[in-house]
């Protein structure tokens, strides 16, 4: 049983920090450089506000899965990887499709650049990969030790 917890335990810290990717553009764009930037169409700053609120709610529903649903059951784990992977998968969508909106996924005057990428990119990237990580070890080993936990005798 002290296994089967510790395995849980490590996928719930995977999946946590996955859940950063709801966090990290409140932080970053609730700023000039987006949601209050003078030169934005208001309607275009109403949409942002709506994704970022959108966001950070699904960031705490996700937490909400992952570390306080009762009973702890790997199916909210499942839902909490599933709920990150459309975010992630949306920005990668996105970027595929920004010459058919006019987007850009790289502001040179307010981004950074990390190891080389555009931080958004480097920051999805990492994400991105901590994303099939988790989904890896819940698959590899906590799965297994559920399934050797529900088939042995009391």
């Amino acid at each position: 049983m002290a296994t089967i917890s510790r395995r849980y335990r490590v996928a719930q810290v995977l999946l946590t920090i996955g859940v950063l990717e709801f966090f990290g553009p409140i932080v970053r764009d609730v700023s000039v450089t987006h949601l209050l930037n003078p030169s934005w169409v208001g309607h275009a700053r109403f949409h942002l506000a709506w994704t970022l609120v959108f966001m950070g709610l699904s960031g705490l529903c996700c937490l909400y899965l992952i570390w306080f649903r009762r009973p702890h059951q790997i199916s909210s784990l499942y839902i909490s990887w599933a709920w990150q992977a459309c975010n992630i998968f949306g920005f990668w969508g996105a970027s595929v499709l920004e010459s058919a909106y006019g987007g850009s996924i790289v502001d040179p005057e307010f981004h950074l650049t990390i190891l080389g990428l555009n931080e958004n990119v480097f920051a999805f990237a990492s994400l991105t990969t901590i994303l099939l990580v988790s989904l890896i070890y819940l698959k590899k080993f906590l799965e297994p030790s559920l399934a050797v936990e529900s088939s042995t005798p009391s």
